[in-house]
């Protein structure tokens, strides 16, 4: 365990030395939250590689530079209602939810991670990590398509997808807030671009940030099998 919290420590330098680390509440909710508890127990030792890592049915958790990279992008804080596409193991959950709603501020001022997975055994398996570190107050984990995204609790100041779209599924686009910001990989299957949207009178103002290859997005915006 000794050897983690050093590997962790080494990222997080090196994260700050290359700018993927900007703001002191990141780098502290990224110290905090317990990669390790997130991963399948093979991969327990490869923590704090900087790689992503399977987490079983054909899918992984995304590399620690680029959970550190969403949140720094969403500008998350507390109060802010987010949805997540594609909860995984819930790792990227627990590191948001400690941003909209740390312990560090009254529960009146917390914000709320929604987290969707399509997968139902990765459904449990995050939702069994949130509660055993502590955030399963914080976040709601749902077993559905989160390419439909969540009609019942939108609008949502912040949209992160952690999986890869043809193009941005309209009905996330109609789920953001005026002004509010979404995160997503959009191209093939194989290699993206990672564009972010800004919500401004009614429309999507779209920036692309940065090449990237995620697993493909399932569902009914998503890729065909």
């Amino acid at each position: 365990m000794a050897d983690l919290v050093v590997e962790k420590e080494k990222l997080i330098k090196y994260y700050v030395r290359t700018g993927i680390l900007k703001s002191s509440k990141v780098i502290e909710a990224f110290r905090k939250i317990p990669r390790e508890e997130f991963v399948l127990p093979e991969y327990f030792d490869a923590a704090y590689q900087d790689t992503p890592l399977p987490i079983g049915f054909g899918q992984t958790i995304s590399a620690p530079h680029m959970v550190c990279m969403y949140a720094e992008i969403l500008s998350l804080k507390p109060g802010l209602k987010v949805l997540e596409v594609g909860a995984g193991s819930g790792y990227n959950a627990a590191i948001f939810a400690e941003l909209v709603a740390s312990l560090d501020v009254p529960k009146s001022e917390w914000g709320h991670v929604y987290t969707l997975e399509i997968i139902p055994e990765l459904c449990e398996f995050a939702r069994s990590n949130l509660a055993k570190t502590g955030f399963i107050d914080r976040v709601t984990v749902i077993c559905q398509d989160g390419s439909l995204g969540l009609a019942e609790y939108a609008p949502f100041d912040r949209i992160s997808v952690a999986a890869a779209a043809p193009d941005i599924p309209t009905p996330l686009i109609d789920q953001l807030r005026e002004g509010g910001l979404i995160l997503i990989p959009v191209g093939s299957s194989f290699y993206q671009k990672l564009v972010l949207g800004h919500k401004v009178g009614g429309k999507l103002i779209r920036e692309e940030v940065a090449s990237v290859a995620f697993v493909a997005l399932r569902g009914r915006y998503g890729w065909k099998e």
